[in-house]
């Protein structure tokens, strides 16, 4: 277990982890403290989504805030490129371009991103992948 593991608590807000494969980390955090690193997944359920941070060079309170996002998206929309597409522009709106997202269930992936910002997770069965490049 990590020491950022060790330090998250249970605190107002806090959210129901599942783990279900030994490649994922099992932790109890806050909404606010979903982290990840590009060696283990974190699956946390937020209402009635289950959320599994796969991979992630970014803040967590960045993550959190494009889980956020994908969730209104996904709401919002039912085409996977529109939930791109609002994921995207929310992002390119808030923190400058150029920011690249791409939803669905089946994908491969080779990318080149500003440090910082990458993350991939999944939002119950799509994967949702956002960086910034350009």
């Amino acid at each position: 277990m990590s020491e950022d593991t060790k330090r998250n608590g249970i605190g107002a807000g806090a959210v129901v982890v599942k783990s279900s494969s030994d490649d994922r980390k099992s932790l109890s955090a806050s909404s606010d403290d979903r982290k990840s690193s590009s060696n283990s997944a974190t699956s946390t359920t937020v209402g009635k989504k289950t959320v599994i941070i796969k991979s992630a060079d970014m803040k967590p309170d960045l993550q959190n805030e494009a889980v956020d996002i994908a969730i209104a998206a996904f709401e919002k929309c039912n085409v996977e490129k529109d939930v791109a597409e609002q994921i995207k522009k929310e992002f390119d709106k808030k923190y400058g371009p150029t920011w690249h997202c791409i939803v669905g269930k089946n994908f491969g992936s080779y990318v080149t991103h500003e440090t910082n910002h990458f993350v991939y997770f999944y939002l119950d069965s799509k994967a949702v992948l956002l960086f910034k490049s350009g």
